[in-house]
């Protein structure tokens, strides 16, 4: 059928879909400039992974209260408000002075992060007529996409100014407002006539066992995920440039294998046994690192080979999330992310603090162990989520 072709979607969709890409090229945008950050602003490597603790923590919480916003000021509503929220303090970060008041403002972008992210998933799954697991695809692009721009253009405004990356982010974010603005159409739904979310809800459907197996996976990969992100710029001894491009090979294949291979994954292998197979690769790929830490080739095919891994797992957990509990999709996103962002918000600060308390090597060998343990977590409470590879993969 036609309508069930990925790229024939409603103009909304793709709205959102560009937008998702301007707002995740927020996460790789900094990420080359974390040492000069680190030199202009006198501040340690765990001062500066605040960056992400900050952003993540913040993050984590909101994702509690999106889905009660968004019941009451609607999907365009809430996407809106998280972009000006993002250029706001992507802005202000950009004209600040201390690693302190930086830390904060990134606190508040993820605010608005959440407030985008959580929404435009479900977003893009409500509003595309190619089914759930399509659209999951969709916006997992957008995703890797934007997290694969982001690296080389931060890279190349932060080698004028640290300061570039985080001007560059608020000007993107007015593009996305125009073109949400312009393209996406109002709720046909009267506001009064919409379902109000509790504030309760995400916690309510934390009952549902599926859903906490991959939250909790979630929390342990992040430990994993952000010591790669936050710590690894750090060890590479590469300028802005340099982590730039390294990123930006990451993101390239974050990005292809969340839209190409994952699906075939899923449909040979199923949901679980993929993803359980991509952690425990991830796991042994970050172990490579810990033990090779000081060669400088290692480390940089070892972060773009590991973007290879993450698409896929990315993509094989949201599907598994969607399709795991009885639940609104906001609210399933919402609980999901809440427990996911919690790994986040500690990782970055640990790493850089496991660094200055033991050696480089650590970092790694520690993020490694948690993604592990979240491989053994999740074939131990398999029998509650093995629903979701009997779930109709489009619908």
């Amino acid at each position: 059928m036609e309508s069930n072709s990925i790229l024939k979607q409603p103009r909304a969709v793709w709205a959102v879909f560009f937008a998702g890409i301007i707002a995740f090229m927020g996460i790789g945008l900094v990420d080359p400039i974390l040492p000069a950050i680190a030199k202009k602003l006198h501040a340690s490597t765990s001062e500066v992974s605040l960056l992400f603790t900050s952003y993540n923590a913040v993050m984590a919480v909101a994702m509690l209260v999106t889905g009660t916003i968004s019941s009451r000021i609607g999907i365009k509503g809430t996407l809106l408000s998280g972009i000006v929220i993002i250029a706001l303090f992507s802005g202000l970060g950009g004209i600040s002075n201390g690693i302190w008041t930086l830390v904060g403002l990134r606190g508040g972008w993820g605010f608005g992060n959440a407030l985008f992210v959580a929404t435009a998933l479900a977003a893009i799954v409500s509003l595309s007529t190619s089914g759930v697991t399509k659209a999951i695809i969709l916006y997992e692009a957008a995703i890797g996409l934007g997290i694969s721009v982001g690296p080389l253009l931060g890279g190349e405004l932060g080698a004028i100014s640290w300061r570039g990356p985080f001007l560059g982010v608020a000007a993107l974010m007015v593009i996305a407002f125009v073109a949400l603005t312009l393209m996406m159409p109002k709720s046909k739904t009267p506001a009064g006539a919409r379902k109000k979310t509790s504030l309760l809800d995400p916690f309510r459907a934390m009952k549902h066992r599926a859903l906490v197996v991959f939250g909790f996976t979630a929390c342990l990969y992040n430990f994993g995920f952000f010591t790669l992100l936050a710590y690894a710029p750090f060890v590479m001894g590469l300028d802005e440039h340099g982590l730039g491009y390294v990123f930006l090979g990451w993101g390239i294949l974050l990005a292809l294998t969340s839209v190409f291979m994952a699906p075939k994954l899923q449909a040979r292998f199923g949901t679980v046994k993929s993803m359980s197979a991509m952690l425990a690769l991830f796991g042994l790929v970050l172990l490579a690192m810990g033990i090779w830490t000081n060669t400088q080739w290692v480390i940089i095919a070892c972060v773009i080979v590991a973007g290879a891994l993450l698409g896929n797992n990315n993509t094989l957990i949201t599907t598994g999330v969607m399709n795991a509990a009885p639940v609104e999709r906001s609210t399933a996103s919402a609980a999901y992310s809440f427990l996911r962002f919690l790994g986040g918000a500690i990782a970055p600060y640990f790493a850089g603090k496991l660094a200055e308390w033991y050696n480089p090597h650590v970092p790694f060998i520690v993020g490694a162990a948690f993604v592990l343990a979240s491989v053994v977590f999740i074939v131990l409470n398999r029998k509650h989520v093995r629903h979701v590879d009997l779930a109709a993969p489009s619908h």
